[in-house]
């Protein structure tokens, strides 16, 4: 059963423009990247070493990543599924994920402690540590966006109008850390999803990601050594 969200939209009707899911899809390609690269990169600091810094540097890195989860789900629960669940009415069932988001809370709190116990003494027993909680979170988002894709984009393209979503990927974007998630999903768009990103933002997003991607390219090399 549905739960109740109580919100003013306007559904989308047949001969409508389709709401466009690029910027959702990337956000999720960008957290699968991460949940894929970082037990990796755990395990290989559990077999070989890593000074403070780079520590200092993959802690950093494993809270923000935390964050950003946190982010999606929470924007999802509080500002997407309220419009999605007044637009399509008994045509979705939001049940299943938002208790998928519940579960998570845990797990991202597990996750940061245990970056900050690596950071604190880096060594094989804390990297390993650090590559189980990555790896089942992994596994955890791997299932549940794959879920959500599923679910959800078909229901967002069918009833959700395009001025309903506008304002939904508005306030994502209003509480997002740019900093961290802008050059994350530039790096998994394509050629022609950037061209169509850098479209939609226009000269003050190209302006935005000349100054946020470079640093973030450096941070990436302190923390995965590429």
């Amino acid at each position: 059963m549905t739960r109740s969200y109580p919100v003013r939209v306007r559904p989308r009707t047949d001969g409508d423009l389709v709401p466009d899911v690029l910027g959702m899809r990337l956000a999720h390609r960008a957290m699968l990247r991460d949940a894929n690269r970082l037990p990796d990169l755990a395990e290989r600091l559990a077999a070989g070493t890593c000074d403070a810094r780079r520590a200092d540097a993959v802690a950093r890195y494993v809270r923000d990543f935390a964050d950003s989860v946190h982010h999606h789900h929470s924007v999802e629960d509080e500002v997407l599924w309220p419009v999605l669940a007044a637009s399509a009415g008994p045509h979705v069932d939001l049940t299943e994920l938002s208790d998928d988001h519940a579960a998570l809370d845990p797990a991202l709190a597990r996750l940061r402690t245990t970056a900050d116990a690596f950071r604190a003494r880096p060594g094989e027993d804390t990297a390993t540590a650090l590559a189980v909680e990555l790896a089942d979170l992994r596994d955890t988002l791997t299932e549940h966006i794959g879920d959500e894709e599923a679910s959800v984009f078909p229901v967002i393209e069918r009833y959700v109008s395009v001025a309903d979503w506008a304002a939904v990927k508005a306030r994502i974007r209003k509480r997002a850390k740019l900093s961290f998630e802008a050059p994350r999903v530039l790096a998994v768009a394509t050629d022609a999803e950037r061209a169509a990103i850098e479209a939609d933002g226009g000269p003050a997003l190209r302006v935005l990601l000349a100054v946020l991607v470079p640093p973030f390219r450096r941070r990436e090399r302190a923390v995965f050594g590429v």
